[in-house]
């Protein structure tokens, strides 16, 4: 079944899986396949990231392709971080010849969380923009209005961090997104249960849901350090201290570190509009 069939089914089948893939910088398809075979058994998707944390990689399109080719359904990520609406287009439409069709519609991390901060920022559309600019694809058109002919079956996503200032607006920027097109929202890494439920109940109040599918990010980590340094260096991301120190004085980090994220996955799936979770790690 197809994480489209799954997130849009009227009655949910079962929660979806997605995850976060390895971004790749060489080892040939050997490494790619190494990751998928990892990861195959307990995903239904994998993100085909787009220069994440503002870091060079592999780019999105080529290793979506290889993933469908080792039998993983990707979903590509498209940052507007890195490209006018020409190269957004193009990807959508190069990936999609390979029978791609999933997306997730980003802005990006800054360019000043990478390690190469002399970067041009581009910021030719932003998230909502290039939600819709994929839903006119999908419709048989570039922007131009040119035609696109067959239009690809897309099926859109989007992000939205349910964790980070303004709280109260948040649900209101998914309800953009869900408008714009999008069909799923895959949302940030959130440590404060209080904050996910209180988005979860906001969007579904605002009509995201059931318009689109919610899937909370939920991080595995091997300790504290990892903890520490999420909460202090990666922008969006608070953690409680009480989670910190928890981990940090049990007998065994990883072990700790391991049922708060399966805490967190449990109340996460209980949210209203929630159809499934996405999985990361840090590092």
């Amino acid at each position: 079944m197809s994480l489209a069939e799954l997130l849009t089914a009227p009655v949910p089948h079962r929660p979806a899986v997605t995850a976060e893939f390895p971004a790749v910088d060489g080892g040939g398809l050997e490494a790619v396949a190494a990751h998928a075979a990892r990861l195959a058994p307990y995903v239904d998707a994998v993100n085909a990231t787009d220069n994440p944390a503002a870091h060079a990689h592999a780019s999105n399109v080529a290793v979506a392709i290889a993933v469908r080719r080792l039998g993983l359904e990707p979903v590509l990520q498209i940052a507007c971080r890195d490209k006018n609406r020409l190269a957004a287009q193009a990807d959508i439409a190069g990936a999609a010849l390979h029978g791609i069709t999933t997306v997730c519609c980003m802005t990006g991390d800054d360019v000043t969380a990478g390690d190469e901060p002399e970067s041009r920022r581009v910021f030719d559309l932003d998230g909502p923009q290039l939600v819709r600019t994929a839903a006119v694809m999908a419709g048989g058109s570039y922007l131009s209005g040119r035609p696109l002919s067959p239009a690809p079956p897309l099926f859109i996503g989007a992000v939205e961090n349910p964790g980070a200032p303004p709280f109260h607006e948040r649900a209101t920027r998914a309800l953009k997104k869900v408008e714009a097109g999008a069909r799923f929202l895959q949302l940030q890494i959130c440590y404060r249960p209080e904050r996910l439920s209180a988005f979860c109940e906001r969007a579904e109040a605002e009509g995201v849901t059931p318009a689109a599918a919610l899937l909370p990010t939920i991080a595995l980590v091997k300790g504290a350090r990892a903890l520490r340094f999420m909460d202090t260096q990666v922008p969006g991301i608070s953690i409680p201290q009480d989670v910190i120190e928890r981990v940090e004085k049990a007998p065994d980090e990883r072990e700790a570190s391991y049922e708060v994220s399966l805490e967190l996955a449990r109340t996460a799936l209980a949210q209203p509009g929630v159809r499934g979770i996405h999985i990361t790690d840090f590092r």
